[in-house]
This record gives structure tokens, sequence and C-alpha cells, in this order.
């Protein structure tokens, strides 16, 4: 299979389907695929070669998904860069690939300037963002005008599909080598479950570099679904498309999700039309979830597991499985995927020991671009190695704790932030939380939460140890406490915990007591 697959289908069946819908402009299917052979025309005529990796810097848009389709029917490699990224990383990233060409919208045009001085192999930009086209560019739409459209390519099979770029927080990106049927078998595991269908109408707000968005994408490409798209995660901008557009499925992360139902136009909106809210990153809190169910009740949830490596999604938590007991769990293995616990030999462990949770499967990683030490550390005998500490239940459950990096050991006893932070996210004054270890002369570590609150709500350090007493182990409750008004975010929204660590650990060899 490949990615291009379900784009020929469309026109085929429904050409005047509405596919993507960005600002003013509506696409049909037919209308896209033409644009989309035009592009990979240019490309080509660009010098792109096949098997080169061409690069994306940029806001959500019909044009960024215009080129995720494109660059395949070129027999080339999408590179979607991190925009949260600084300009040594991206040149960074460009550079251990070879992307030669780069398209950036008006949001980061200001930064191709440094970008080339530090990047050894960029030689060509495209913008395709909106308004007068910068000096030393070249025009998306006058490329699209003035390019033949080419036969697509229909690369596919284990042909390397996209470089997605990871990390960058702990030292360079690594960028994960994924292949169509890596892709692709995430894919079917994920309509196998019944939750999309031609008519799904799909809400891109997290950013399109990320695989979870992509999945997303993906997913309603191949069944000929409509992209509604705003450039960023936005509350207003997202409740107002929601209802303009009728919108059955999104993506979000659970601080996005929380957001939401916190903001004050929720309620002024008819959501009404979501039917499907998927979330990952992080577990959902019963608290967050209630009032989420409140803003969208006719929604239902649903979350996946996954990473990068494996093609964004291994196991997940059915609407159906959204009950006090399971909210916890990450819920179990889809059917493209095998989920295992073992321990540091890589044996299997008993249900319910926490251990290393590992992932095998046709959507597991070909590996790290130019990095054949760390591939071979992390996926053992084709085991993709998580690097996220769990335990699985009776039933197939699983249950991640943490990071296993991010596990905190005070007085010799094993604490894993995530359940910290679940206790702490349950208090009403608490808008997000994050949860670490810094150095204690007594404990080795103690345990420390930084905390953002709810807007004209405040909270004690008496009040968060009272709260949390009632619902965890002594031991696990915060010792030391912080306010502050945000929270350090990658570019895929989740929390940067180095960077928190990083004041309390800077004169210390070691990151753990």
């Amino acid at each position: 299979m490949y990615l291009t697959q379900g784009l020929h289908r469309a026109v085929q069946q429904h050409p005047e389907r509405v596919m993507t819908i960005y600002r003013d402009r509506r696409r049909t299917y037919a209308e896209a695929a033409q644009r989309i052979a035009a592009l990979a025309g240019a490309l080509r005529g660009l010098g792109v070669g096949d098997d080169e990796p061409v690069a994306i810097l940029s806001l959500n848009s019909d044009r960024y998904s215009e080129f995720l389709l494109a660059v395949p029917w070129a027999n080339a490699v999408i590179n979607p860069v991190n925009i949260r990224w600084s300009p040594a990383e991206i040149a960074y990233s460009l550079t251990d690939s070879d992307s030669r060409v780069l398209f950036v919208d008006e949001a980061f045009a200001p930064m191709v300037a440094a970008i080339r001085e530090q990047s050894e192999c960029l030689r060509t930009v495209v913008y395709c963002g909106e308004g007068l086209v910068p000096e030393s560019m070249l025009d998306y739409e006058e490329l699209v005008a003035a390019s033949d459209p080419i036969p697509d390519a229909r690369r596919g099979g284990h042909a390397v599909a996209g470089v997605f770029y990871t990390g960058g927080t702990t030292g360079f990106p690594k960028g994960v080598l994924l292949s169509h049927a890596n892709l692709q078998t995430s894919i079917l595991g994920g309509l196998a479950t019944g939750l999309f269908d031609k008519d799904s109408r799909i809400l891109h707000a997290t950013p399109m570099f990320h695989l979870a968005d992509h999945f997303l994408w993906a997913c309603g490409v191949s069944l000929g679904g409509t992209h509604v798209i705003v450039p960023a995660f936005d509350p207003p901008a997202v409740l107002a498309a929601i209802q303009e557009h009728r919108v059955t499925e999104t993506v979000l992360i659970p601080i996005m999700i929380q957001l939401l139902a916190d903001h004050p136009a929720a309620a002024e909106h008819d959501l009404s039309s979501m039917r499907h809210l998927f979330y990952g990153g992080a577990p959902i809190s019963r608290a967050v979830l209630d009032r989420a169910v409140a803003a969208f009740p006719h929604a239902r949830f649903v979350q996946a597991y996954g990473m990068t490596e494996v093609a964004a999604i291994a196991t997940m938590l059915t609407p159906g499985d959204h009950t006090d007991t399971l909210l916890g769990t990450a819920g179990r293995a889809l059917p493209h995927s095998e989920v295992r616990i073992v321990d540091a030999e890589d044996l299997e462990v008993p249900r319910g020991t926490v251990g290393e949770i590992v992932v095998c499967g046709g959507h597991v990683m070909l590996g790290y671009l130019n990095k054949p030490e760390e591939t071979a550390a992390v996926l053992r005998d084709g085991w993709m190695h998580t690097g996220d500490g769990g335990f699985m239940d009776d039933a197939g459950y699983v249950h991640v704790v943490d990071r296993l990096k991010d596990m905190i050991i005070t007085g010799g006893e094993n604490v894993y932030s995530a359940e910290v932070e679940n206790a702490i996210s349950a208090h009403p004054a608490v808008a997000l939380c994050a949860v670490i270890g810094i150095p204690d002369p007594t404990w080795g570590e103690r345990v420390h939460a930084v905390i953002v609150c709810r807007a004209g709500r405040t909270v004690t350090f008496e009040e968060i140890r009272e709260h949390t007493k009632a619902l965890i182990a002594g031991y696990k409750v915060p010792r030391s406490i912080e306010i502050t008004e945000s929270l350090p975010l990658s570019g895929a929204g989740k929390i940067l915990k180095r960077a928190l660590r990083k004041q309390f650990w800077n004169e210390s060899e070691r990151q753990v007591s």
C-alpha cells in the first residue's frame, strides 16, 4: 500500500467531495489531485530525485496537506520539521537528512536566513504561505500553475515514506525512518476500530508535523473524508471551526481538551457534531474528562498510546473503556500491534508487575537515520523499547506509570510522576501541573510540583498536600510546590520536564540522586 492510494480512490468514487477547507479556500478531491500531480512535477523540475527528503516548516494549511501527498507522488520522502525548534536544530535536521528543498510559510520565513547560514545542504526554499513572496524564495502557487502534472510514482511498501524527527530536548534530534508499510499498518489498525468513515470531517488543530495528527489525516485520506484545517491550536478558532464546518473528529492532547472545556465561549457554540475526540500524550484525569463531556455532549472519547517510532499508535482506550476503573489506562493493543512488558533482560514480567513497555509489529520503524547505535539500543529482535514504564493487567490493559527516566526515587521508594500529577490535577484550582524530582539532602530526591492555576483561582502548598494525601500514599505527596503562569511545552505540546529540572540539577553531574 501507499499514501496516495486513498486519494486515487476518492477521485474515482467521489471527485466533487470537498477534501480540504482552509480559511476561505475549499478544494475538492479532483482539484486537489490535479494540484498534487502538478506540485510533484514541480519537485522533479527543482531537481528532487528518487528517495530524496523534502522538508516543510509551516503551520497547518491546505498546502501542507498537498505537500504530504505530492512528495511521495514524486517518489521522494517527506520531512516535516518541528515548528518549535531553533534555527540550529532545524539546520541540523536538514543537513542530517540531506534535505535540499524546504517549504516555509509566513510564520517561519523570517528564520530562513539563519537556517541557510547553518545548513550545509539547503539550496531551494519554496514559499507556501500567504501574501507576498519573500526575496530568494519560489512561489508555491506559481510552481503549481507552471508545472505539468506527472504520473504518480505510487511509492509504497517498504520504501521510506518519511523521516520524522523526534527529540531535540535532550540532545540532537533523531530522524525516525518510517516506510509506507509502517504508516499503512497503523492506519489499517486505526480503521479497524470503525471510528472513521467516508463522512468524517476531521479537524487539524494540533501541528501537522506531528505523527499523531498525520495518523488522523491519513485515515481521512484513506476513506475520502474532509479535512478542516486551522493554522494552530487556538480555543476560539477551534470552537468556531467545529460549529461552522460540523467537525466530527479531531485529535488533541489533554491540555488542549482542558483549555477548550474551560473556555468561556464553549457554551456559546454548537459542538454537537463531534463524534470522536482522540487524545494522547498522557491519560486524561476524571475531572477534566467530566468537564469535556459536558462541553462535547455527543462526543465519544478515545485515547491512543504510541510514539513516532511505532508510526504513532500501538494501543487504544476505546469509548466503551472510558470507565472509572479503566480511565487511567492506555487501553489494549490494536489489531496491528503486539505489546509486552519486559524486565532489563527483555523477559516478559508477570501481569501487574512494572517493567518497560515494548511493541512489535509491521508499524515499528525501520530505524533512526544515521544512528545505528541508537537504533540497536531500542530496536531489539523486532521489539521497539519505548522507554515507558508500565504494567499490564489480567485483561490486557496497559497501565503507563511514567517515562522510566521520569521516575523519582525518594527515600528508597519509587514514585511515578504521572500518578502524582493525576492526583494534583483533580484539585479544582489546578489547570496544569508537572511533577519532577529535585535534590534533597535527606531523601535523595523529593517530589516537587510545578502548578498552573485556573483563571481566578489560587492554591496553597498545604491545600495541595491535604488534597493529594487523600488520593495517593504519603511518600508520593509533594514536599514542595511552585506556582507559575505557564509550563514549557515541546512542539508536540508535551511538558518539557527537562527544562523544569534544569534550575535544580544544574550544579549536579547526575540527574538523579
